[in-house]
């Protein structure tokens, strides 16, 4: 028996419901992690230039756009697992350039930024409280790293009520396997993984007057 006939046959992998009223959630395109400079960066050029195709469009349909962040005080440093587990992490300091949102993603000044101390965007944050505030239905999640924060954040989506759509090609990590293998599990139980151009044209229909 295939794989895949295992997860259809255990009732996995079936299609999200797409609302009326979408947000955009990019995580964690700072410098910190598309900055080759530095070590916990990857070059997700790509990538960027996929999602704010999707962003462009959504913030002209006046639907939400959020970027995440991590940032630390260095008081938080030697109190946090996740940097024992993940030490380099702790580089992505408060007010340095690591923590800021990479230019070539097209934020604006009035776009909302939820600045978190974990994986999850949601975690410890007012992000579900923002979507519900903002009347949203349905949650695209793009951004980096796929096996990471954006997974991470896609449960928690699942988990605080909303449907969620993932890009493939708008979401990036640091190698192959775990990126692959981890859209494939998000698509089999979380989300509904697909590309660009479908949601791009998606976001279209729901602009058309």
């Amino acid at each position: 028996m295939s794989q895949q006939t295992v997860y259809d046959q255990a009732g996995f992998g079936r299609a999200v419901p797409r609302g009326s009223r979408p947000a955009i959630v990019v995580v964690d395109f700072s410098y910190g992690f598309t900055d080759t400079q530095y070590p916990t960066a990857a070059d997700m050029h790509s990538q960027i230039a996929a999602t704010r195709r999707l962003t462009d469009v959504a913030r002209a349909a006046g639907f939400p756009v959020i970027y995440t962040t991590i940032a630390y005080h260095p008081g938080e440093l030697d109190m946090l697992p996740w940097l024992k587990k993940a030490s380099g992490m702790a580089a992505l300091l408060a007010g340095s350039r690591l923590v800021e949102i990479d230019a070539a993603t097209g934020i604006q000044s009035y776009d909302a930024i939820v600045t978190k101390k974990g994986a999850s965007a949601f975690f410890g944050t007012s992000l579900a409280a923002m979507l519900s505030g903002s009347l949203v239905d349905t949650l695209v999640v793009t951004g980096a790293t796929t096996s990471g924060c954006v997974r991470a954040t896609v449960v928690d989506a699942v988990q605080s009520g909303f449907n969620v759509l993932v890009p493939r090609d708008c979401c990036a990590d640091r190698a192959s396997a775990p990126h692959q293998a981890n859209l494939y599990d998000m698509h089999q139980k979380y989300a509904d993984v697909t590309d660009a151009d479908d949601i791009h044209a998606w976001l279209l229909t729901l602009a058309d007057p």
